[in-house]
């Protein structure tokens, strides 16, 4: 389309579609090494690669092992860790009721 209606093309459109062409081609390899990374990601000897379904990987610190390192540098008071400790056992997760 470019000599269609100019009569052709000067050198900046020239200059545009070499651009172009590049930023084209940068983005299709960009693309084909991130899926290729994805998919070629090997997985543990356990099979899946862990928090994929949600779980912690092993040797990861539990919500009630972090209370109580932060109770024993003393970041939060006894009342509040007993009212944590409380709410990440109680059953729907939420706050307890009075």
């Amino acid at each position: 389309m470019l000599f269609w209606y100019d009569r052709g093309a000067g050198g900046w459109s020239w200059f545009a579609m070499s651009v172009g062409m590049v930023l084209f081609w940068a983005l299709v390899v960009t693309a084909g090494v991130l899926l290729y990374r994805a998919l070629a990601r090997t997985a543990p000897p356990g099979g899946e690669h862990a928090g994929w379904r949600g779980e912690r990987p092993p040797g990861a610190p539990t919500p009630e092992r972090i209370l109580a390192e932060r109770y024993a540098r003393g970041e939060i008071e006894d009342e509040e860790y007993r009212r944590r400790l409380a709410t990440l056992r109680s059953s729907d997760g939420g706050p307890e009721k009075p």
